[in-house]
């Protein structure tokens, strides 16, 4: 049964999240607000925790996962950047983009995409997600917490208990933060693509 926990959106109690991390640590799958909408997010060593928002989701292996970080510097760990893409990701980041790059060797192939070796990464603009991933202090694997046949994502705690309970751990409540999912840009090509439109501005990208 899922633990309801309302954190404050702008200044997030720091029990909570030493709890929130613990739990996270112990194999929990979270919601948790963002800039854009809620996402469910896991550690990214526990393959069991992953099968379950797989599970969740009913996404293949083929759907792409989002690494969730704190800066640009874990970016640079976890994904191939040359000197191009992190001027777009210096400008554009901390913000409702995910980005697609080539994944690193510090990443087990179960988070990659099979055939192209790539994840999502971006950097959320929400203090709930900053200071979680810093009291964590490592990445969250992450995906949008929209359900199978949903047009849109949920984004109101009693909704996410509601529908999630028996399947999460812990729901951290920081109320509405938006339906709107990130803007996906891949970047592993010569020039950026974009994926899907959503709450990220496409000017920085020239593709407005």
């Amino acid at each position: 049964m899922a633990r309801v926990v309302n954190i404050h959106p702008d200044t997030p109690q720091q029990r909570l999240l030493v709890q929130a991390a613990e739990f996270i640590r112990d194999g929990a799958i979270v919601a948790l607000p963002t800039d854009s909408c809620y996402a469910l997010g896991c550690h990214l060593g526990d393959k069991n925790a992953l099968d379950r928002i797989r599970q969740i989701r009913q996404m293949d292996e083929r759907h792409h996962l989002t690494l969730m970080v704190r800066d640009l510097s874990e970016i640079a760990t976890y994904a191939r950047v040359d000197n191009a893409q992190y001027r777009l990701l210096k400008a554009t980041t901390p913000g409702s983009y995910t980005f697609i790059l080539e994944g690193s060797k510090e990443l087990e192939r179960r988070v990659l995409h099979p055939k192209r070796k790539t994840i999502g990464l971006r950097i959320p603009d929400h203090p709930v997600a900053l200071a979680l991933l810093e009291e964590l202090g490592e990445p969250l694997l992450t995906c949008t917490l929209q359900l199978p046949d949903d047009e849109q994502p949920l984004t109101e705690g009693w909704e996410i208990q509601d529908r999630l309970e028996d399947q999460l751990e812990l729901i951290l409540d920081a109320g509405h933060c938006g339906t709107e999912p990130t803007t996906i840009i891949d970047l592993t090509g010569d020039s950026p693509e974009l994926i899907r439109a959503g709450r990220g501005s496409l000017e920085p990208f020239g593709l407005d």
